[in-house]
Formats: structure tokens, C-alpha cells, sequence
């Protein structure tokens, strides 16, 4: 593990690689706490499986057009339109039906996924389409991160910090109770879809290094992991920041160490197994209540 890690820091490309899924490990455990507070986990889940539907028809567009089908800024505007659809999704069949979130988030991630599946199937049928290379985003590829990469995991994480810094009160109400957010005149409203666009935003920058079936479990693990130890949102934020982050550094390095390993996975699994470490030695009292408020 050590040759490893000092293999990545002595290889530009590499420490690119290894800078850009830390920052995304970062990020993620900021804005993954808004949404375990909030008890919309599985909000973060359907929005990144809607990604995919979006991603197959920006490809899919472009390459009508004459273009690739592989344009960054096209496929990131798939993503963040896919996953934006995926919410409005989950929102219609709440109003339209009775169903408790949970299921409606479930009916949402699996159709969408299904549908995204479908889509790139055909596309890998279309004469220069072959899948456009899409494949990739689903598990990820972290050995294709560039330097424009890294900048816009670290702007997202910059976002996070400042909002969650700026309306830290705001979030904090929203987070603990929705009825007295609401009753004092916050705009819940408005303060909810923040905490989406936070959670889309992350699982956009991300889906090149972890793709987009694992990113959900990048944005809740770190914060389920910090959750035990903590009893202020700001305190559980910027501890499950560095638990994502070491959780990232640690499977990167892991990944490298070994042949043909995908980055993203290992990425995942570290991060499990820092959750795994923290509910093993943190005192029972403060596991029991962080299952009850979660």
C-alpha cells in the first residue's frame, strides 16, 4: 500500500487522479449529511440511477447532430437534466398517489435505471453510436479524471461549504423540524430542493470516479459513519468530510495496488469499512440514538 501511494504521488497524472476523488470523497460526506438528516437517502439513489436515461439521450442527441456523443459538457447536461427528472419524478407519484416516500423513491430509481438501460442498448445498436462509450459512467473510471475534473469536484465541494456556512440555521431547522422550519417562516421549500441540487451536483461531479450506480453510496456512507459521533450538523459534516475523503484516498490507493482494479468500487469499500470501524468502537448509547434520529 505504501509503494502504491508513493507510485500515485510520484506520477502527475496520478496524483490528479488520487487529488480529484478526495475532494469528491469530501464533498460528498458535506452534502450526504444534509440528505441523512433529512432522510432522503434514497433521493440521492433515484436521482443518480435518473442520471443515466439522461446521459444515453444527450449521447444520443449529439451524435444526430454530427458530434461524438462523448462531449463532456453534453454529457454532464444529461446528467444533471436526468437527475432533475428523476426528482420531479418521485414528487409526481407522491401527489399523484398515496405511497410513503420510500416507495415512490423505489418506483422512481428503478424504472428510470431500467429505462437508461434500455436506451443504451439500443444506442450500442445505432451504426457509430457503440454505446458512445457511455458504459463507463455507470461503474466508473476514475483512470480517465483530468484536471478539469478535480476543479469542478473542488467548486462543488466550495459550494457545499459555503451554503451549508451561509445557511447553517436555516438547514439546521429544516434538518431537525420540518413543522417548526415551517411554522418561523423559513422556506423549506426552496431550502429542500437546495439540498437536492447539492446531492445532483455531487453525483454529476462524480460519476467519471465512481459512476453512477455507486455514487449514492458515497454521498450516505461517509455520514452514517460520522453520525455516532457527533450531535451538531456542522461537527457531522466536517466529520463525515474526512471520512469521505480518507475513505477515497484509501481506495484509490488500494485500487492501484492491484492490476485492472476499478477505482471506484475499492473507493466504496473503504468507506464501508470505515463505517463498519465506527459503529464497532463507538459507544453503544450514541449508536442506538443515531439510529433512532436517522
Amino acid at each position: 500500500m505504501i509503494a502504491a501511494l508513493a507510485g500515485l504521488l510520484a506520477d502527475p497524472h496520478a496524483r490528479t487522479v488520487l487529488a480529484t476523488t478526495a475532494t469528491l470523497g469530501a464533498s460528498c460526506g458535506l452534502a450526504g449529511t444534509l440528505l441523512v438528516l433529512r432522510r432522503r437517502a434514497l433521493l440521492g439513489d433515484a436521482a443518480g440511477h435518473a442520471t443515466l436515461p439522461g446521459i444515453v439521450g444527450a449521447g444520443a442527441l449529439s451524435l444526430s447532430l454530427g458530434g461524438t456523443g462523448r462531449e463532456p459538457w453534453v454529457l454532464v447536461t444529461g446528467a444533471a437534466l436526468g437527475a432533475l427528472a428523476g426528482i420531479a419524478v418521485v414528487h409526481a407519484i407522491r401527489r399523484a398517489t398515496r405511497l410513503p416516500a420510500d416507495a415512490a423513491m423505489a418506483i422512481a430509481l428503478g424504472s428510470l435505471f431500467g429505462l437508461g438501460t434500455a436506451m443504451l442498448s439500443a444506442l450500442q445498436q445505432v451504426e457509430g453510436g457503440h454505446g458512445a462509450g457511455l458504459e463507463s459512467l455507470v461503474t466508473g473510471d476514475a483512470a480517465t479524471l483530468v484536471r478539469a475534473d478535480l476543479h469542478a469536484a473542488a467548486a462543488v465541494a466550495a459550494a457545499c461549504i459555503l451554503l451549508a456556512t451561509a445557511l447553517r440555521d436555516d438547514l439546521r431547522a429544516l434538518a431537525f423540524d420540518e413543522d417548526f422550519s415551517r411554522s418561523v417562516g423559513r422556506p423549506a421549500g426552496w431550502l429542500d430542493a437546495l439540498v437536492s441540487a447539492l446531492a445532483i451536483a455531487n453525483i454529476v461531479a462524480g460519476m467519471r470516479a465512481v459512476g453512477l450506480v455507486l455514487s449514492v453510496a458515497l454521498l450516505v456512507i461517509p455520514a452514517a459513519a460520522a453520525r455516532p459521533w457527533c450531535r451538531t450538523m456542522g461537527g457531522m459534516m466536517s466529520l463525515a468530510a474526512v471520512i469521505g475523503a480518507a475513505g477515497a484516498v484509501a481506495g484509490t490507493v488500494a485500487s492501484a495496488a492491484i492490476d485492472d482494479a476499478p477505482t471506484g468500487p475499492f473507493v466504496v469499500l473503504a468507506c464501508g469499512a470505515l463505517l463498519a470501524a465506527s459503529l464497532a468502537i463507538a459507544p453503544r448509547a450514541r449508536v442506538t440514538a443515531a439510529g433512532a434520529a436517522a
